[in-house]
């Protein structure tokens, strides 16, 4: 579990992504402009920032300069298209831009992969009887390891990192088998298959004509 601060001056949008936040397991604390985000910062630093450019006051941009200095990761989301935004966002260190509207789960994802370049993602999962040791690709059944292929072990980490959240076929088919794979998604389904086998069919939904959702309320991360 991270924790995220963020800054985004309309209500609705806020609302949105911290509900998506949260249901992953993060830890999120939001602001609506720059002057509440800096006095956030200075009570405790964040493992990673949502930032809106269009804020009142001081600009994201020029916040986002200064939380970079301080090397907290930033993802800025934007409504500008222009590309001299986005390079300048990116020039001066940013791990990341969304450009608004966005799909909540591509900012999800987006998140995940900033938390693992920065090492500053969850390693180690407990739901119940349910251990997942990312960082020893070890899985515990009831304090039994469980065998597993890489692939299916992948599989079970995206699911996993995205709990609670409806996650479709060709997100898990990108994410695990890459973008090169000429697979369909019934593979998707036939490795699920063997996973529920494995470690019980009340982890992983069927969410119908969609995807997957991994169930489970986190007992211990780190």
């Amino acid at each position: 579990m991270a924790d995220i601060m963020l800054v985004e001056d309309e209500t609705a949008i806020r609302q949105v992504v911290s509900i998506h936040l949260r249901l992953v397991g993060h830890s999120v604390r939001e602001a609506e402009d720059g002057v509440k985000a800096r006095r956030q910062y200075e009570e405790k630093t964040p493992d990673l920032v949502l930032l809106d450019i269009m804020l009142p006051g001081e600009d994201g941009f020029s916040l986002g300069e200064f939380l970079i200095r301080q090397d907290v990761p930033v993802l800025f989301l934007t409504a500008k298209t222009a590309v001299a935004d986005r390079v300048r966002g990116l020039s001066m260190g940013a791990q990341d831009y969304i450009l608004k509207p966005f799909e909540p789960a591509e900012l999800l994802a987006r998140v995940e992969n900033i938390l693992r370049r920065t090492k500053r993602e969850d390693k180690a999962f407990s739901f119940g009887s349910l251990e997942i040791d990312i960082s020893a690709r070890r899985v515990l059944l009831s304090g039994r390891e469980i065998a597993m292929t890489a692939l299916e072990f992948d599989l079970l980490v995206m699911l996993v990192r995205r709990r609670n959240v409806a996650v479709t076929r060709e997100e898990l088919l990108l994410g695990v088998w890459g973008y090169d794979y000429a697979g369909e998604t019934r593979t998707v389904d036939v490795h699920v298959q063997r996973l529920r086998s494995k470690i019980g069919a009340q982890y992983i939904e069927t969410v119908y004509k969609y995807g997957y959702r991994f169930n489970g309320t986190l007992e211990a991360s780190r």
